[in-house]
């Protein structure tokens, strides 16, 4: 049996700054830029909160479906590190303004930037095990950035967002290559989030566990794929891009490794990684989303026409990792390029350095629970017409006796 991704689509938010703007109003030094690699990070409004984005993104995909497609979707997984509840899931809201039936499965899943993908792949076997033939599951990572001037320069460098990923029998983005897969997992403090209000980091045992799981991760592929080589068996690669510096030296890493001569390097980065990092580049780091932006910047920017193996990396930090491949050809970037996310992305409000500054006092507490709040949209109306460009949005609008409101704008 075929499974894997049918149908991909990205919600960024509605505003964006840019990267070379955000250093010079944190006295950065410039020249860090290029190796971010980045040239906007996305920005979330007081508004735009894990359940909006999620909704946001999933909804065009739903619109799109026929009733009986849209009945099939019998599991629903959010992955997040920005839960609102220590109980009640994001799912929950999700599963509501999504309006899915009610014998849907919903849970929340939390494993850092990794959690995507564990539900992806528990979700294939699901399908693949033939006990609901026809099911469909709708995966969905979505975050809030919490970064502001303590994260230095990984402020520049993280997004905001959700990527929604239809998962079934009839996989137009994606065919997963079924038990082909590595993964390595270990316990470490290279990033948490202790609060709704900030995040910690140790940036250096990031970068290194990130690294280190990537090889691993494709050891433990080999084990399971006779003749499974990093430098010829996949003909795009799609990874976890917390920023795109951190890929391209995973990338040389992994080459050299393999014992690949110094000159060829930046050749193969150019032909298999590059395109991956175009739309991450516009929005920063989505979490567990972030592969699956990668995987859409290659099929978009890619030339797939022929059929090619994809090679992908999800790594969350605390620690889990696994390297899985998967199949895509010409219908695959044609799915994905309908869903427009190159103008969306590239129509967001660009905010000034003022402006940011201001948005990040706004949206300090849009994951802190509260037992009364309203959440004012008039003095983001200007945006939220632009942004939304004629299309109904989810917004959050506060909170009454602890239950989150939202409403369509």
């Amino acid at each position: 049996m075929d499974v894997g991704i049918e149908s991909l689509n990205v919600y960024a938010g509605l505003a964006r700054i840019g990267v070379r703007e955000l250093l010079a109003g944190r006295g950065l030094d410039p020249d860090r830029q290029a190796n971010l690699l980045m040239t906007s990070r996305s920005v979330g409004l007081p508004f735009e909160d894990p359940v909006t984005n999620a909704v946001n993104a999933a909804a065009p995909i739903l619109a799109g479906l026929d009733p009986t497609d849209r009945a099939a979707i019998e599991l629903l997984v959010t992955s997040t590190e920005s839960g609102v509840d220590l109980s009640k899931s994001v799912a929950s809201y999700v599963h509501d303004h999504l309006g899915l039936g009610r014998a849907c499965r919903v849970l929340e899943v939390k494993q850092a930037c990794y959690a995507a993908t564990g539900a992806v792949q528990l979700a294939a076997g699901y399908l693949a095990s033939g006990v609901s033939p026809g099911a469909k599951a709708l995966v969905i990572a979505t975050d809030v950035a919490l970064v502001d001037a303590r994260a230095g320069f990984a402020e520049p460098a993280t997004g905001h967002g959700a990527v929604a990923l239809l998962v079934s029998d009839r996989p137009r983005v994606l065919t997963l290559d079924l038990g082909a897969f590595g993964c390595h997992s270990y316990e470490t403090l290279d990033s948490a989030r202790p609060s709704p209000r900030f995040d910690i980091a140790d940036v250096d045992r990031s970068l290194f566990t990130y690294l280190d799981c990537l090889t691993s991760s494709f050891a433990g592929y080999r084990d399971r794929v006779d003749g499974a080589d990093f430098v010829t068996t996949f003909d795009q690669l799609a990874m976890h891009t917390p920023f795109a510096g951190l890929v391209r030296a995973a990338h040389r890493k992994m080459l050299r490794e393999a014992g690949t001569s110094v000159d060829l390097v930046a050749a193969d980065f150019e032909r298999r990684v590059a395109p991956s990092l175009r739309l991450p580049a516009m929005v920063g780091n989505l979490c567990s989303g972030s592969v699956y932006l990668a995987l859409a910047s290659m099929l978009t920017h890619a030339d797939v026409s022929a059929g090619a193996r994809v090679g992908l990396y999800a790594y969350g930090s605390g620690c889990s990792a696994e390297f899985f491949s998967g199949l895509v050809d010409a219908g695959s970037a044609r799915a994905v390029q309908a869903m427009g996310i190159p103008a969306y992305l590239a129509g967001r409000y660009e905010l000034t350095f003022a402006e940011y500054t201001q948005l990040l006092a706004d949206t300090a507490d849009v994951l802190v629970p509260a037992e009364h709040r309203t959440v004012e949209l008039g003095g983001y109306r200007k945006i939220l017409e632009r942004g939304r460009a004629g299309r109904p949005l989810l917004a959050h609008t506060g909170a009454k006796d602890y239950h989150r409101r939202y409403e369509w704008v």
